[in-house]
């Protein structure tokens, strides 16, 4: 083994000597590590700029520099090898301010900065995703009919479980909270039990619900206009789903999420970190999460 000691200092730097070859050297440090260590502070400590130039003995604006230069490296490497059930799910800060992410077995496989969820921005992904040799079982969508289409076109035959949490709530959109019908409060109490029955006992409950109902919403005003249009668009709604409501049940070997919770759970843990640095420019804060989504 071999001995080494200090021997002095060399320009104020701790200066050592090997004791069998008497070779002498100084330490090199990597001055990016302390860079490092400072951001995943700022970022994971939700540690301020104020604090950290306490700890490090640094000029907030020399660590603001600092952080500007780092590079977060892009996540490109294969996570799986074996067929996926994929999530796809985007969440936005402002009307054309968003991030597009795949996920699939709680990793982040991919993300893009989006203004608007088109169809073009999931292809792109998708393309990324199979020149990466990912192979899909399955996947989870927000029930967007563009995307299911797409998915259909691209991937026949592949399961397409729709998110019942997203479908409650575009029904909870359209009754509101304390619906005020007798029709409405039926259809709520329906919605509570997407998740107890399988597709046929659900399906016959909506149809017989819609009949039993269907004078009630053919009643029109006198301007001869539908007067319960929000009830009607749920149900119209739930028509349209019902296909791939309940795809997860019909394939349970592929063992198939049924909600897109997984990527909206990843959502509010990274936004709820981005917050606490109020303020951030554009740039820095979509740094900060594809800091938080390539750890992920």
């Amino acid at each position: 083994l071999l001995s080494v000691t200090h021997y002095g200092y060399l320009r104020g730097k701790q200066r050592y000597r090997c004791s069998s070859c008497h070779h002498q050297f100084v330490r090199r440090y990597d001055k990016s590590q302390w860079v490092k260590q400072a951001y995943q502070a700022y970022v994971d400590g939700k540690q301020t700029l104020t604090e950290l130039s306490q700890h490090y003995h640094k000029d907030v604006r020399t660590l603001q520099r600092q952080f500007d230069s780092l590079i977060i490296p892009a996540h490109t490497e294969r996570l799986f090898e074996q067929p996926i059930n994929l999530i796809v799910d985007a969440t936005f800060f402002s009307h054309a301010d968003g991030v597009l992410v795949f996920r699939a077995e709680q990793r982040n496989l991919y993300w893009r900065f989006i203004t608007s969820e088109t169809l073009a921005e999931v292809t792109t992904g998708l393309a990324v995703l199979e020149l990466r040799g990912y192979q899909l079982k399955s996947v989870v969508i927000d029930g967007r009919k563009g995307v299911i289409k797409l998915f259909e076109r691209r991937y026949q035959g592949l399961p397409i479980p729709l998110c019942q949490f997203h479908q409650a709530q575009m029904i909870r959109r359209y009754t509101t909270n304390r619906p005020k019908t007798e029709c409405g409060q039926a259809l709520k109490c329906l919605m509570l039990m997407l998740t107890q029955v399988d597709h046929e006992q659900f399906s016959s409950m909506l149809f017989s619900l819609r009949e039993q109902y269907q004078a009630f919403l053919k009643e029109r005003n006198e301007q001869g206009q539908f007067m319960h249009r929000r009830l009607r668009s749920a149900f119209r709604s739930l028509k349209t789903n019902l296909p791939y409501l309940f795809t997860y049940k019909q394939f349970p070997q592929l063992n198939m999420p049924n909600t897109t919770n997984s990527c909206d759970g990843s959502f509010a843990h990274w936004k709820q970190k981005v917050k606490i640095h109020r303020g951030l420019r554009h740039k820095r804060r979509n740094k900060m999460i594809n800091y938080l989504l390539n750890k992920s």
